[in-house]
């Protein structure tokens, strides 16, 4: 397998070690970097193990005559183009499953965070404000209340058993309609929106999904509304959602994910309503190590002559 693995994107020590020792893969930052590789080992790699948000597209693909398989790591692969790939029956896989419980954790805990204050509590009590005798505002019931969830795939449906274990009524968008233990489907997002209390965004990204949540999504959820993003920041019409923030169209909003992340639009910092997160629904040790071997398996399996584990394409 020596030679025959490029690993593009920002991995950690142990992730290059194990790929260097297991694949024999040759490193580089991103793919801006594949033309300072000699045209020989460019034509020798049969697969990429990919990590990062940096497009890896047709051109990318082009400079690689001998590509068979990018393994993306991590759920989400709109940095790559399919359609692209499979022009050139080139193979994509992802890191699927290992991945949900960790981000429907913080899913459920971005959302009692914001609904319950605990970032501005947290500061109270550090400032001095409790122990000089002032009172921390009433927050927000989270549970008994209503919650959407917009995408109601692997992830999403983790989601949606961990709200129901609140007490919450289930309410829920897909491309279909699934079977469920009585939640309430809502043909479109508008309609969704405005049914619920919390919204909480767990679509694929990429083309398809870009500004699904509209801004007539989001004043369909209202004043009293929070919501709450762990899919794609390209998924929400960003400056909407800043307009019905900063106006209190919008009753709040708890997002680990950004349009231009990790540089996000400065207007998230002034306000007070809003849970910021560094995209980090997946980020355990745990789960980021069953990431890079589920990844490292799909190449693998691919190089042996096998199908992979987990294709997206």
């Amino acid at each position: 397998m020596t030679g025959q693995t490029l690993a593009i994107g920002p991995y950690g020590d142990q992730e290059r070690a194990a790929l260097m020792s297991e694949l024999g893969a040759v490193h580089l930052p991103g793919p801006e970097g594949l033309d300072r590789l000699a045209p020989e080992n460019r034509a020798a790699l049969r697969a990429v193990a990919y990590k990062g948000h940096a497009p890896f597209g047709a051109a990318e693909m082009d400079r690689l005559p001998g590509l068979g398989l990018i393994a993306n790591y991590g759920v989400g692969y709109d940095a790559i183009d399919v359609h692209a790939a499979r022009a050139r029956g080139i193979r994509v896989t992802n890191t699927p499953d290992v991945l949900n419980d960790d981000v429907a954790d913080l899913a459920v805990g971005m959302l009692l965070a914001q609904a319950r204050g605990l970032v501005a509590a947290d500061r109270f009590v550090r400032s001095g404000d409790w122990a000089a005798g002032r009172d921390f505002p009433l927050q927000r019931k989270a549970s008994g209340a209503r919650a959407g969830i917009l995408g109601l795939g692997r992830i999403g449906r983790e989601i949606a058993d961990r709200l129901a274990a609140f007490k919450m009524e289930i309410h829920y968008h897909s491309r279909s309609e699934k079977e469920t233990p009585g939640w309430i489907f809502h043909a479109e997002p508008v309609s969704l929106a405005r049914a619920v209390d919390f919204l909480v965004v767990a679509l694929v990204g990429g083309p398809e999904t870009a500004g699904y949540v509209s801004a007539e999504v989001i004043e369909a959820l209202g004043p009293d509304g929070v919501l709450v993003n762990i899919s794609r920041g390209s998924c929400v019409d960003e400056a909407a959602l800043l307009d019905a923030l900063e106006t209190g169209r919008i009753g709040g909003a708890a997002l680990d994910v950004f349009v231009n992340e990790p540089r996000i639009d400065g207007r998230f910092l002034g306000l007070g309503t809003v849970v910021l997160q560094p995209h980090q629904g997946s980020a355990t040790h745990a789960t980021r190590a069953a990431m890079a071997r589920l990844q490292r398996d799909n190449i693998v399996a691919f190089l042996a002559g096998r199908d992979p584990l987990t294709p997206v394409a």
